[in-house]
């Protein structure tokens, strides 16, 4: 009994110290709750789970190495940031007036470039997005730079293969990056040949057995491609046949409709995606490529058409949780409409309250979401947010044709943000993100008309009905909510 009652004044001590280390370093309130409810009722199990999952260990200098190793270099060129930005502004259209605020964020928390100039393509799933890759990519002359969170040895996963290892065999200069959780299956096959034919090839924080839990929550969820620093492609799209919908698969029961959309972007609003790219680069290699003008064609060198581009980037290392900042801003300056697309939708208090209060002032706010999400235990959580949303207006829409993967915002018809992160925790404090966002009318028109075309293929939830629900549905719900900041 002495034992016992010794080893009960240990762990208590134990549990006292974690809960104040919580309370301590946990930013959000929120998630130090729930990690505090997980540490005190699950005995020894909790406070496994908050090593595991709650610590960011990558903030405490695990991704540590930059781009700009140089001060004086990075101080130069963010001079030339700051005035090719204001430039930019300064030959603006009235409308982005009215998204300075938005544009101003970028540029001041990640030195991320308002540009002009450039031609922008919408791509609507796999049939569109893949032939506009291939294309671009056989016109490589001097570098190809990619870097994916899925990437699959399937029919289009050879295709592109083949043409890395041929571009490579030119003399082009192919670096890829992939992610050592979702592209695990390539290792091995992709992986292996690729590198046998001169394609640089990297793993995004290899995952080692002992770190296990830990890795899987840091990922690099970016899909980017850049080609010789003028094109490039960004969005939620992977390399995976799954993201290309065949005519003779209508109706297979097996082959799911799969709905997702990507950019391509010719012109200065690459810069910053190859910012990116090489940032991951240098720290997944261990390298040091230092920027020049092959890699950074003078901006005013390459201008292509007539949109704005700028690129919010953010993950683990940020100071700042910027995607999240960027989607509450792009909510707030939002004067008639708000059209959010997006596969997870766990939002967190501070978007959620920006979508109730812009609906409440009479902004049109639409969320279109999967009916059903493969997690069961995040569907739970994220339908633990509906009763507030339609209680303040908002109209959310279950699609019903397939899978819906896209990460989309349009706002009043005139500004677009497509990207990589969905509107969750995972994607805002765990995964590494890139959003494109397009400050252009016509770019803006087709991803609205994108939307309503998806919500005839979509189930209106009925407020009425939905506060119908079964109570031990909501209990269920409101309980997965409790721990949603962990999903």
């Amino acid at each position: 009994m002495d034992w016992l009652l010794l080893v009960q004044i240990v762990y208590v001590c134990i549990l006292f110290i974690v809960c104040l280390r919580i309370i301590y370093d946990t930013r959000s309130a929120i998630k130090t709750l729930s990690y505090l409810l997980v540490a005190v009722f699950i005995p020894v199990i909790g406070i496994l789970i908050y090593f595991s999952f709650g610590i960011n260990y990558r903030k405490r200098k695990i991704y540590h190495k930059k781009l700009y190793q140089d001060e004086n270099l990075a101080k130069k060129q963010l001079l030339k940031i700051y005035s090719y930005s204001k430039e930019t502004f300064s030959k603006s259209a009235s409308f982005l007036q009215e998204n300075k605020e938005l544009a101003l964020m970028l540029l001041r928390d990640s030195g991320s470039p308002l540009t002009g100039n450039n031609e922008v393509k919408l791509l609507i799933n796999g049939e569109q997005k893949f032939p506009e890759v291939i294309a671009a990519l056989e016109n490589a002359r001097h570098h190809i730079h990619m870097e994916y969170y899925i990437y699959e040895d399937d029919e289009i996963g050879k295709t592109i293969e083949e043409i890395l290892i041929r571009k490579a065999k030119e003399g082009v200069t192919v670096r890829f990056i992939y992610d050592d959780f979702g592209s695990s299956s390539i290792r091995k096959t992709t992986v292996t040949r690729l590198k046998e034919n001169g394609v640089h090839c990297m793993p995004f924080y290899k995952i080692r057995f002992l770190w296990l839990a830990n890795s899987l929550n840091y990922r690099n969820h970016r899909k980017i491609i850049v080609i010789d620093g003028k094109v490039s492609f960004v969005g939620g799209i992977n390399i995976s046949d799954r993201y290309i919908n065949r005519p003779e698969d209508a109706g297979n029961p097996d082959k799911i409709y799969w709905r997702d959309t990507h950019l391509k972007i010719e012109g200065p609003g690459t810069y910053f995606l190859q910012y990116v790219f090489l940032s991951d680069w240098n720290f997944c290699a261990k390298d040091n490529i230092e920027p020049d003008s092959n890699l950074f064609p003078d901006m005013q060198s390459i201008k292509k058409g007539d949109k704005m581009v700028q690129i919010a980037a953010s993950g683990p290392d940020s100071d700042n949780p910027l995607i999240m900042y960027s989607l509450i801003q792009a909510i707030y300056l939002a004067q008639k409409e708000i059209l959010i697309t997006t596969p997870y939708f766990i939002p967190g208090e501070s978007i959620l309250d920006a979508l109730i209060i812009s609906a409440l002032g009479g902004v049109k706010v639409k969320l279109l979401i999967p009916g059903y999400s493969d997690s069961i235990f995040v569907n739970f959580a994220s339908r633990s947010y509906y009763s507030d949303l339609l209680s303040a207006g908002v109209e959310i829409y279950f699609y019903k044709k397939g899978f819906v993967h896209a990460k989309t915002m349009v706002t009043d018809g005139a500004t677009a943000i497509v990207g990589t992160a969905n509107m969750d925790q995972r994607s805002f404090d765990l995964n590494f993100e890139v959003n494109a966002i397009v400050y252009n009318k016509e770019i803006a028109e087709q991803l609205r008309d994108a939307f309503y075309e998806d919500i005839k293929d979509a189930e209106k939830i009925d407020r009425d009905r939905w506060s119908k629900r079964k109570t031990y549905i909501k209990l269920m719900e409101k309980t997965a909510r409790l721990v949603s900041p962990m999903l």
